[in-house]
């Protein structure tokens, strides 16, 4: 049977990994990934948080280490979070100028100079009732909540921060923190907006990491529904027209439509953020030998490349590196 032969052969470019890597249209290195930290009080503190393997709260010496690490990974860089040693209504620590954030920015802008550091400017950390903003009559107030994040920004920025990460999303917050680190000197610290963060179910790690968890009712009033990909560019317009230098989307792995969105929107920088959630299910599969790690994590971190992530925040940023590296 003389069957017709294939008038187009797109094998021939697939046919060995020297050609498929010659014509690979998505790049993932090194310096696409952001590795989060958790700082904590004390010294010699290094505790694994339970629900993400590989990930610990650590006191500012033992952060100071995989910061190292990262600078020897030649990573994108890093993002801090704070645990402080007590909290209020009005999350007071979120400005302590002697809050494990700010001590570890010192350090690592001491030893580490070139290392980028961004820092989450947030209130759910601080707050004993575990919200972003001011609680009044069980709910969160917008308004009186910008002078708090603008404090905290300013604190931070102050410690050295190379890049300020808003992630409360109250309306108004980036032009009010522009305004306060122009005012404070800092007028060329850029903004990394969470301008489209979803109220997501994905968190949930996370929360035990930061000792986040609202102590009463949930953060569907000021995050956005996750059914809802129109009111995510307009968030994201918004930003931008109050200042942000850079847009992020979180979660991402069930945002990919969205992130191609933005980026569709805008020429900014775009940040992903691979969250606790995602992390976690993979490492638990991983853990009960259902999946190839090292694949599927530079597979899903190439995915969020490939659909416009410029930088992407993820736990798995040291472990990604050196697989990169081998390759």
């Amino acid at each position: 049977m003389n069957l017709p032969t294939p008038e187009f052969r797109p094998r021939r470019l697939r046919r060995s990994e020297a050609v498929r890597r010659a014509v690979r249209e998505t790049v993932l290195e090194p310096r696409n990934l952001i590795l989060p930290l958790f700082a904590c009080p004390g010294t010699g503190i290094a505790r694994e948080v339970p629900s993400m393997p590989g990930v610990f709260q650590q006191s500012v010496d033992t952060l100071l280490e995989t910061a190292r690490q990262a600078h020897a990974a030649r990573l994108g860089g890093v993002i801090l979070f704070g645990l402080p040693a007590s909290k209020d209504a009005v999350g007071s620590g979120a400005w302590d100028e002697a809050g494990p954030v700010q001590e570890a920015l010192r350090r690592i802008k001491r030893d580490l100079p070139d290392l980028l550091t961004i820092a989450d400017v947030c209130m759910c950390e601080y707050t004993d009732h575990g919200h972003c903003g001011i609680l009044e009559g069980g709910h969160v107030v917008n308004d009186p909540s910008l002078d708090l994040l603008a404090k905290a920004a300013i604190s931070l920025a102050d410690a050295g921060a190379d890049i300020i990460a808003p992630s409360d999303m109250m309306d108004g917050r980036v032009a009010a923190i522009r305004f306060a680190l122009d005012e404070a000197g800092h007028e060329e610290v850029p903004i990394l907006s969470y301008a489209v963060k979803y109220a997501s179910a994905f968190y949930g790690p996370f929360r035990d990491a930061a000792g986040s968890t609202p102590q009463t009712g949930d953060r569907k009033g000021y995050q956005m529904d996750p059914a809802n990909v129109r009111e995510a560019l307009k968030e994201a317009a918004e930003d931008l027209a109050e200042g942000a230098d850079m847009l992020m989307v979180k979660p991402a792995l069930a945002y990919m439509d969205v992130i191609r969105a933005v980026k569709e929107l805008t020429d900014r920088p775009l940040a992903a953020y691979n969250v606790s959630g995602e992390y976690a299910m993979v490492k638990a599969a991983a853990r009960a030998g259902w999946i190839d790690e090292r694949r599927i994590v530079l597979e899903l971190l190439t995915g969020l490349r490939r659909a416009g992530a410029d930088l992407i925040l993820t736990y798995h940023a040291l472990e990604a590196a050196a697989w990169l590296a081998e390759s």
